[in-house]
């Protein structure tokens, strides 16, 4: 088992590929953790419909699991607030895990870290990437 590093250094890429590393990796009923700043109160309370929040010094975290809803919603609805980052998520950091990996999604999607990855796994993410390396650091740990 490995672990799979990517962080987006092209802040022009559209969120296809984060996209597909969800539809990849998370299912519905995965364990989960969203955390948002204290002041991301919009956020906040879209998050707290999948789960219970509370609060951690200066974050709030969400805990549930993957609902339909939600994997809806990250799959299809592409941040509008992308004046400091070219956000992939509205949500600073999710952390999904299952059976087959750990995923976590940080800095509003622009870095990811998937754990106890499989050999089809590292195919499937060399395959995304190998058209648009260029645009971000991929470290790979087989």
């Amino acid at each position: 088992m490995g672990r799979i590093q990517v962080q987006m250094i092209d802040s022009t890429v559209s969120f296809d590929w984060w996209r597909k590393l969800l539809q990849h990796f998370v299912s519905i009923g995965n364990e989960l953790e969203i955390r948002c700043w204290k002041e991301e109160t919009e956020e906040i309370q879209k998050a707290s419909l999948y789960g219970i929040p509370m609060e951690d010094k200066s974050e709030v975290s969400v805990c549930g699991v993957v609902t339909v809803e939600l994997l809806s919603e990250l799959l299809e609805e592409e941040p509008a607030d992308k004046s400091i980052y070219n956000k992939m998520t509205k949500y600073f950091t999710i952390n999904i895990k299952n059976e087959l990996c750990d995923f976590c999604s940080e800095h509003y999607g622009t870095e990811v870290y998937i754990d106890r990855v499989h050999e089809d796994d590292v195919s499937f993410v060399s395959k995304l990437f190998a058209q648009c390396a260029d645009c971000f650091s991929i470290y790979i740990e087989e």
